[in-house]
């Protein structure tokens, strides 16, 4: 049986898996009958301590992908691609050190493919923030991410299909927690494109005029539309990068539901999600390297870069990090069924939350009240989602 050890930077992750290692075996071979009424209670705790500790590593991840564009959200990106790039450098570091803590697994390049998807869909994750806010934003791509998520791993999309104890319960979780998302999509937000005075770029074009660069150094074609075609863009984005979202987790579970088939180049493939996590996040890094490079050959060499952006890129990359090792251990404990609409769902409350009580994107009496209807609707799908699993 694989050994867990413990993910880093995270102690919660730390305990879920020392406790994993230690948790009570079934089957002990104790046949008399008077052991069944024990082993059935045994069976029932170990179930029910599983279901605990993966809403808890739920719940972490929802707080920390939630959460992990607020360093960034007052900071000027310019386009986005110098914070990209940053953002996911600090991603692979922290999955480098977790590789090692692992006693580095079998990495499979196959696992790179989804976050090399993860990577394009985050490529427009600056615009999208700028053009309907980190509220917004984060409530669409959640949305999507959630449908594709937790449709690909239901009907079983890449392998075999997840059974669930009660379907009809997970059915109207998701769904609810899907709605939540288009309840949202009504609610208007009020953003300012340049939070910053910090708009120069640290490298400029030697050949314009020095008066100009506080003016033109960062504008970009986001900064040239009108609010309404801009509030469209953003939306379309949005659900596009979800999309991606939703299938980067694909190839990591194609892996682990073919271990078991003695024809397949994955047979022997380890079960447990966080041996995943550093080949994925390398794919993210090996892709979001390859699109900066185009960039700055798109741009003649001159790439715009922020030096504001660099340590709240690295602290945003870094939470990423913490949560998918929480969201790939509440995997491990529930299944990708669960605990997609959970944290999908969930991460775009906490974002909403950011969004309107600090950032203030949302104001209005009729903008708050859809705000609360979706965050009810949203929590009571969450609920009949981990109801699906006693």
């Amino acid at each position: 049986m694989h050994e867990a050890t413990s993910p880093p930077l995270l102690l919660f992750v730390t305990t879920l898996l020392i406790v994993s290692c230690h948790s009570p075996e079934q089957g002990t071979g104790t046949t008399t009958m008077c052991n069944l009424e024990t082993l059935a209670f045994t069976f029932n705790s170990t179930n029910m301590t599983n279901l605990a500790y993966g809403v808890a590593a739920n719940v972490f991840a929802a707080l920390l992908y939630g959460s992990n564009f607020v360093p960034v959200k007052r900071i000027e990106t310019g386009d986005g691609m110098f914070f990209q790039w940053v953002y996911c450098a600090s991603i692979w570091s922290v999955s480098m050190l977790g590789d090692l803590i692992l006693q580095s697994p079998k990495f499979y390049p196959f696992a790179m493919l989804g976050g090399a998807l993860w990577a394009t869909g985050n490529i427009a994750a600056v615009p999208i923030v700028k053009a309907i806010g980190l509220s917004l934003g984060t409530v669409i791509w959640g949305s999507s991410c959630l449908l594709i998520g937790w449709a690909s791993t239901r009907f079983g999309w890449f392998g075999n299909t997840q059974e669930i104890p009660k379907p009809m319960l997970n059915y109207c979780g998701a769904g609810l927690c899907l709605l939540s998302g288009m309840i949202f999509v009504f609610v208007k937000t009020d953003v300012e494109l340049h939070p910053s005075s910090e708009s120069i770029p640290l490298l400029l074009d030697r050949r314009s005029n020095s008066c100009s660069y506080g003016q033109s150094s960062s504008e970009f074609w986001m900064d040239s539309i009108g609010p309404k075609t801009r509030r469209f863009i953003g939306c379309l984005l949005a659900v596009a990068s979800g999309v991606l979202y939703g299938f980067s987790f694909a190839p990591v579970l194609y892996i682990k539901n073919h271990s078991e088939c003695r024809d397949s180049m994955f047979h022997g493939a380890s079960d447990y999600d966080i041996d995943y996590v550093h080949a994925q996040c390398s794919g993210i890094f090996v892709a979001s390297t390859v699109y900066f490079a185009i960039y700055c050959a798109a741009m003649n060499n001159r790439p715009r870069v922020y030096s504001r952006a660099i340590l709240p890129g690295l602290l945003s990359g870094l939470m990423w990090a913490c949560g998918t090792y929480c969201w790939f251990l509440a995997n491990n404990y529930l299944s990708a069924v669960i605990s997609f609409p959970i944290v999908s769902a969930g991460y775009s409350l906490v974002a909403a939350l950011w969004g309107t009580l600090v950032f203030r994107e949302i104001k209005g009496l009729l903008n708050c009240f859809i705000f609360t209807l979706a965050s009810c609707v949203v929590l009571t799908g969450c609920l009949l989602t981990i109801l699906s699993k006693l």
